[in-house]
């Protein structure tokens, strides 16, 4: 098949490689590098620090060819690097469907969370292998690599839901997830909280 293809599709099996985060037959991969995450954390300074000093890769995102169009089903699998800016894990962009839908992850591989935001209740769940996350209509979402290996999942969409990643940067997502400086552990920081303050605990 074409890296993206064209309806009406013929019924099709999919290898799964989740070991190696494949999909075969495969679409379109997409990389994401820290200088694409400008505006997403707190401290801008270290952000432009990290653009400067190589420009790490901070997730790929590799799709199957199913099309985002209405009516079908794209499959995607993201994986998250292990890294820290500032102390604030390592994060994709996190988006809002313009056409509300719902949508699943499941962890794969590594130790991850799933933050989601309605524009005033923020949620987060802890994502492992095994784990399905739902993500309800109307909810923004973000997948942060909260481990020291790489966290990877599988997203499974309508086609028509859309990708809406300007809401994220005018609204933010609520809270943000750090590494608390004494124990190590998650912290879960309300948004508007100034870099290095911290307040432990969960929603």
């Amino acid at each position: 098949m074409s890296i993206s293809a064209t309806p009406p599709i013929q019924p099709f099996a999919i290898t799964f490689g989740a070991d190696n985060a494949t999909l075969e037959p495969q679409g379109q991969v997409l990389t994401r590098r820290m200088s694409d995450l400008e505006g997403l954390f707190a401290d801008a300074d270290a952000w432009a620090r990290a653009v400067a000093d190589g420009d790490p890769v901070v997730y790929t995102v590799v799709s199957s060819p199913v099309p985002e169009v209405p009516r079908e089903l794209p499959q995607s699998i993201t994986t998250i690097q292990p890294g820290l800016t500032a102390g604030e894990f390592w994060m994709t962009k996190g988006h809002q469907h313009p056409d509300p839908q719902g949508e699943i992850y499941l962890g794969l591989a590594g130790h991850g969370g799933l933050l989601l935001f309605d524009g005033e209740r923020a949620e987060w769940l802890d994502m492992s292998p095994g784990v399905i996350g739902y993500i309800p209509p109307g909810w923004a979402h973000r997948s942060v690599n909260v481990g020291d290996e790489p966290y990877k999942f599988l997203a499974v969409y309508p086609g028509s839901a859309g990708h809406d990643y300007g809401w994220v940067l005018e609204h933010g997502m609520g809270l943000r997830a750090r590494r608390a400086a004494d124990s190590g552990d998650l912290d879960l920081v309300p948004f508007g909280t100034p870099a290095g303050r911290h307040r432990t605990g969960k929603p």
